[in-house]
């Protein structure tokens, strides 16, 4: 059913969304690119983003299914082009749950993996402090931020709305075809002056090929407030 006069599949609240993105080269991005896509480029460069939220109020059709409510998701991705649509792909996804990792790659064919996480959100004397953590082949990974409150819109011209903002995300069928699923959401406003903490194999947890990333300083820290979101079924490309 096309997602402009269908039911969501799945509403949520998404919280604390915690972008660093890197320079990437695009022989690498290319091999996961989906057929009939090109890459999205933001002042000549391709990027790849190591990105973690909270998924909140999970509703799947309408229901709050047990173990599918309260979560947090780390994930990388990078940026994509469909003809004027822009959007996102996963290289990959890690939740803390096995019922959520196996119901996005039956229903969606993303590349969900489950691992232990956790994660904590402080406020305190204006300013805002976010940490994830992960379990990846017995390392504990760490992604953390703070910024300063309160939030505020972002430039729709700038850095932080080309990183942020996507309406649409793509993936890849079991036949190989391209997929693509739309997520509606308010334009995010983002905590000012963010800088983050990334201590994270990037090698060991998304392969030998992104270990560049391990120890680079990021081209753009943003955290942004998040909202409530809808996600639509996933329709092949034509």
């Amino acid at each position: 059913m096309d997602s402009a006069s269908g039911r969501p599949f799945l509403t949520a609240r998404w919280a604390n969304l915690l972008l660093a993105s890197y320079v990437a080269p695009d022989y690498l991005l290319r091999r996961h690119l989906p057929p009939g896509l090109e890459l999205d480029r933001r002042d000549g460069h391709t990027y790849v983003s190591l990105v973690a939220f909270d998924f909140l109020d999970t509703r799947v059709l309408g229901v709050r299914w047990p173990g599918l409510v309260d979560f947090p998701e780390v994930n990388l991705r990078f940026y994509v082009r469909s003809g004027a649509e822009r959007g996102v792909v996963f290289v990959r996804e890690l939740v803390p749950s096995r019922l959520v990792a196996a119901v996005a790659r039956r229903l969606y064919n993303e590349p969900y993996r489950a691992t232990a996480m956790g994660r904590s959100v402080r406020h305190d004397d204006g300013r805002i402090a976010v940490t994830h953590r992960f379990e990846w082949e017995g390392r504990l990974q760490r992604f953390s931020a703070v910024a300063s409150e309160p939030p505020c819109p972002a430039p729709t011209n700038g850095v932080e709305h080309f990183f942020k903002e996507h309406q649409w995300g793509f993936g890849i069928d079991r036949r190989g075809r391209t997929i693509r699923y739309e997520v509606r959401h308010p334009v995010w406003e983002i905590y000012p002056n963010a800088a983050a903490a990334i201590d994270v194999d990037f090698g060991a947890v998304y392969g030998p090929s992104w270990s560049f990333l391990t120890g680079s300083a990021p081209a753009s820290v943003v955290l942004a407030v998040g909202s409530p979101v809808a996600v639509f079924r996933g329709r092949r490309l034509e």
